[in-house]
């Protein structure tokens, strides 16, 4: 991330200040150093706001996923999807709230709860923490998790489909097929990729070989079981309930706009039934928790503005429309309109810029939400992640710098998302 970040920031100054020096004033123009300058302020403000839009959010959810650990919700769900997630996460013991965390961020993410799934994500992360021997330098499964987070397969781009339909769409839940298709090109992407280049590391840098056992523990601590552990469901169990969620695609397909508003409110009421059930003190148990999530939307604000500035000067500085110029007479060659462009560069770096791109596309009178590219950006949008803003957000949550290849792991998912989303708009709407 040092390189990275000192890249974004070297590139947007050398290109504003290039357009300074041939900048002619006029009445009242701002010069572009002027307008660079102004972008890291407001940069700067905007990701604190961020971050602190985030608390009320994260402390809600944290204090769902507490009520939900206290009653050994994430324990049944670790051993419902145990035959998948062993295999991805060999060095995570099967029991443990890390397996449940990651089951319960990912299947936010489907459901396109960007909100919900980024409490379960760092709460998954800071679980992942404690098998870490090395702090400050992300584990194999730390990168796999944020690769796989930044790609994950979605059933429900709700955001996305209430903006189109708020911009005039005949058929707002038209994505949902091109979005699932993109999303499960990306993950598979995203776990082989990730799988890649961390043998790639170890071959040329054996040092990077992690320790994965948690700090003072020996290795039958860290593999005995835990209280209600056990062997996990049998197979065919496992196999019945990936059966029933797969069987729930085209109910979302079909109903998605009806289920959305139901599952916020059901997640909630959900987990503290469950929590009574099993004889929880829901209201203590979510107030400790709810404190820890107000103390972890603190912590990232550092990361944020570090990130979030870096972005803001990319764009103000005229970098970005640069690079779109360039490529865009290429992209058109093969399905990326050179309108579509800006969407899928930005979409890595920062989410509200994409969200305003493409706004701006589908309300284009000579565009529209149901042309072509109008499908291609909210398949864009609904089909890719905010790259650089989870792994910041994530791995800043446990203060993680070195963070090893996970970013090449997601933007190759990201790359094959986008692939995979213009592929499957030409082959519907082209």
């Amino acid at each position: 991330m040092n390189v990275i970040f000192f890249i974004i920031v070297l590139i947007a100054f050398l290109s504003a200040g290039w357009l300074h020096i041939s900048w002619v004033p006029g009445n009242g123009d701002i010069s572009p150093m002027e307008v660079l300058s102004k972008a890291m302020v407001e940069s700067a403000t905007g990701s604190v706001e961020l971050a602190l839009g985030l608390v009320g959010v994260m402390t809600l959810f944290l204090g769902l996923m507490k009520v939900a650990e206290a009653g050994g919700m994430l324990t049944l769900l670790a051993r419902l999807i145990r035959p998948l997630m062993v295999r991805l996460f060999p060095d995570v013991p099967p029991d443990h709230p890390a397996m449940g965390s990651m089951i319960l961020n990912m299947s936010a993410n489907a459901m396109g709860l960007g909100n919900a799934a980024t409490p379960f994500g760092i709460r998954a992360m800071q679980e992942l923490d404690k098998l870490n021997s090395r702090h400050g330098t992300a584990t194999d499964s730390m990168v796999l998790f944020l690769a796989i987070n930044t790609s994950n397969v979605t059933l429900l781009p709700t955001g996305v489909m209430a903006i189109r339909a708020a911009a005039g769409s005949v058929d707002p839940a038209g994505i949902l097929p091109t979005t699932l298709f993109a999303t499960i090109c990306s993950t598979i992407t995203a776990i082989f990729a990730a799988k890649f280049f961390s043998r790639l590391a170890r071959r040329t840098r054996p040092d990077e070989i992690e320790d994965t056992e948690t700090p003072g523990a020996s290795p039958s601590e860290k593999d005995a079981p835990t209280e209600e552990s056990t062997d996990g469901y049998p197979v065919w169990v496992s196999g019945i309930a990936m059966c029933v969620l797969f069987s729930l695609i085209p109910l979302t397909i079909l109903y998605g706009r009806a289920i959305s508003p139901w599952i916020i409110p059901s997640l909630m009421l959900g987990f503290l039934a469950f929590g009574i059930i099993r004889r929880v003190k829901i209201y203590e148990v979510f107030v400790e928790g709810a404190k820890e999530g107000f103390q972890v939307a603190i912590r990232i604000i550092p990361f944020l503005v570090a990130i979030l500035v870096a972005v803001g000067m990319f764009r103000a500085s005229g970098a970005m429309e640069s690079m779109v110029s360039v490529l865009g007479v290429w992209t058109q060659k093969i399905g990326l309109p050179a309108e579509a462009l800006p969407m899928a560069l930005l979409r890595p770096l920062s989410g509200s810029g994409a969200y305003g791109i493409m706004a701006s596309i589908i309300n284009d009178p000579a565009i529209g939400p149901d042309s072509y590219t109008g499908y291609l950006v909210s398949t864009l949008q609904g089909s890719t992640e905010t790259t650089f803003y989870v792994l910041a957000v994530y791995f800043g949550a446990v203060q993680i710098r070195r963070i090893r290849h996970a970013l090449p792991a997601a933007l190759t998912a990201d790359f094959v998302g986008i692939m995979a989303a213009v592929l499957i708009c030409s082959f519907l709407y082209g």
